[in-house]
């Protein structure tokens, strides 16, 4: 990952405490979410429907993951996984707020759910929340220790209010692997997809699951797995369970995984190409596109209407229905050299994962950036506002540059 900022960094760390990086949904009608404020439907713009099914809310959490906190309370409501709905992902070890949901035509009292580090600051009845929904995110965010806090002005005036649109590492999964597994399954090279899910070992820093892992790739014996493999690897255990009942038939054990995580598989392959084409470009200094973003009533890239002019450059996010002349000569250049087609991304083995393709702002606007240097001479506190989808740790990258 590049930065555009020549200046040198503030050095520091980042994510010492939950509290040090707070992140604030900002709602489809520009509303900006903030920790221990109680909203109602009416203060948020949003339509209340009396006879809706769903029950919205306004979630604040501390270090739990989106997934897992709203699952937490969809069980409390009775309700399982397929009841729930929000707009995006949090980051976890962090303060946030979001608005999400969960389908429960029944009465409920949801001031009666107490969970720690978990609270609920209004709901109401709707139609749900649905992913992709939310304009973007607020963040506020310290960075510890800093060696040269001031460095934080230059950076700033450089940047000018834009940041690369890297995909953080987070997309690419915690061995960094996840594009790996999804372009073998595009390839329809499963059982080779399933072995590198189930046991590869690269970036794999806890011992016990490199031990688990390696057993299963020397062995292959998936019943004898279930006796050995971690209980807390849910989806690898799902996929074994399958296999052991089921020998050979991958594209179904896949089947075993939540969707939204096969999709990633196959959307990091997109991921990667991006992020390899932004690279390019920044050592070029080069952002010229055949596919513009105009500006949304909020300042971000409208990426749904995309043309021929406008304010962010945009890339393709190659999938089975891009069209040719959209495809930038970066994206087609790292394409023939990754040996990727896009009509791969109309999968046979498992069509539900067929990817029709997007397009993704290369620069992101930062908005409302302000920083400044605590009463302590070391922290510097960020603030700043960005478009779904993009990530914050990039843009401190730019700033911390360690």
């Amino acid at each position: 990952m590049l930065t555009i900022s020549g200046h040198g960094g503030t050095g520091g760390a980042i994510k010492r405490s939950p509290d040090d990086f707070v992140v604030k949904e900002i709602t489809s009608k520009g509303h900006v979410l903030e920790p221990g404020k109680v909203y109602d439907a009416r203060s948020l713009d949003e339509e209340e429907v009396p006879a809706g099914k769903q029950i919205t809310f306004v979630l604040e959490k501390r270090d739990w993951n989106t997934s897992n906190a709203v699952l937490a309370i969809a069980k409390r409501m009775g309700r399982g996984r397929k009841s729930m709905g929000y707009a995006g992902t949090k980051d976890k070890f962090a303060l946030s707020v979001q608005l999400a949901s969960v389908f429960h035509p029944e009465p409920f009292d949801m001031s009666s759910i107490r969970m720690k580090d978990i609270s609920i600051n209004g709901s109401w009845r709707s139609d749900g929340v649905r992913l992709g929904t939310n304009l973007g995110n607020a963040f506020d965010v310290v960075i510890r220790s800093a060696t040269s806090p001031n460095a934080a002005d230059a950076i700033a005036e450089e940047l000018g209010g834009t940041m690369p649109n890297y995909f953080g590492s987070q997309r690419f999964g915690e061995r960094q692997n996840n594009a790996k597994i999804g372009t073998m399954i595009m390839r329809n090279e499963l059982e080779e997809a399933a072995l590198e899910f189930l046991t590869g070992t690269t970036n794999e820093r806890n011992e016990d699951i490199v031990a688990a892992r390696r057993r299963l790739r020397d062995e292959g014996d998936y019943k004898e797995a279930l006796s050995y493999f971690p209980k807390f690897l849910k989806g690898e255990r799902s996929v074994i369970a399958y296999l052991a009942e089921n020998k050979g038939r991958y594209a179904n054990a896949f089947r075993m995984l939540p969707r939204g995580l096969l999709l990633m598989l196959i959307h990091a392959v997109q991921d990667q190409v991006f992020n390899d084409e932004l690279d390019q470009r920044i050592r070029e200094r080069n952002f010229k596109s055949p596919a513009y973003a105009q500006r949304d009533f909020y300042g971000f890239p409208d990426v749904d209407h995309p043309g021929k002019s406008g304010d962010f450059p945009l890339s393709c996010m190659v999938g089975y229905e891009t069209k040719e002349e959209d495809i930038s000569d970066y994206t087609r250049d790292l394409m023939e050299r990754a040996g990727i087609r896009k009509e791969d991304f109309k999968l046979k083995s498992i069509p539900e994962l067929s990817t029709r393709g997007s397009y993704r702002a290369l620069l992101a606007p930062v908005k409302n950036l302000s920083h400044s240097v605590e009463e302590n001479g070391t922290d510097v506190r960020l603030r700043f506002e960005l478009p779904g989808g993009s990530y914050a740790t990039v843009l401190l990258n730019e700033f911390v540059k360690s």
